[in-house]
């Protein structure tokens, strides 16, 4: 059975790569993000590898927009196995020189596009008791570290790491 992979911000970066091996695996690959002429690059490199796409542009940072997304890529591929958040948006800039609608909208597209993601696929998986959710953070090479003094873990999370390499086999939401 072929699985459903949705990736958002699949129009660029490790999301586009992420995209790209998934249809090597002969995925069906559901492609959320705002920027139209990437999404149907991405919809292209997905086909060439072997797998099924479906572009569907949509804003994370809007619930509806991401419900509706969802509910188109399951009309056409079936049920979602895998739900991938990966879109995100910053500002390099010194802080004094970031304007508060610049900070209001990398809150709402880094944030709040993991809940809205991950609400969106919970609702979905949940009733099934199968899938899964992966969380994508990366940061600018060379952008300046803080060390976190409190330790960063509990029962409940799970890092995974290297995302383009997988570090083995992708996650298969239950199916292969």
């Amino acid at each position: 059975m072929t699985q459903t992979v949705v990736i958002t911000g699949a129009s660029a970066g490790i999301a586009r790569a992420t995209a790209r091996l998934y249809g090597a695996r002969g995925a069906s690959v559901g492609l959320i993000a705002r920027g139209e002429a990437g999404l149907d690059g991405a919809a292209q490199d997905v086909t060439e590898a072997g797998g099924q796409a479906l572009a569907v542009p949509a804003d994370v940072a809007d619930h509806a927009q991401v419900e509706k997304a969802a509910t188109e890529i399951e009309a056409q591929f079936g049920p979602i196995d895998v739900w991938i958040n990966v879109a995100f948006t910053s500002v390099f800039a010194p802080f004094a020189e970031i304007t508060p609608d610049e900070f209001r909208r990398v809150t709402e597209v880094t944030y709040l596009g993991y809940v809205n993601g991950t609400m969106v696929a919970l609702s979905r998986m949940r009733s099934r008791n199968a899938g899964t959710i992966v969380q994508v953070g990366s940061a600018r090479r060379g952008a300046r570290q803080h060390r976190c003094r409190a330790p960063l873990r509990s029962r409940e999370t799970r890092l995974l790491a290297g995302a383009p390499a997988f570090q083995g086999d992708p996650p298969t939401g239950g199916r292969s």
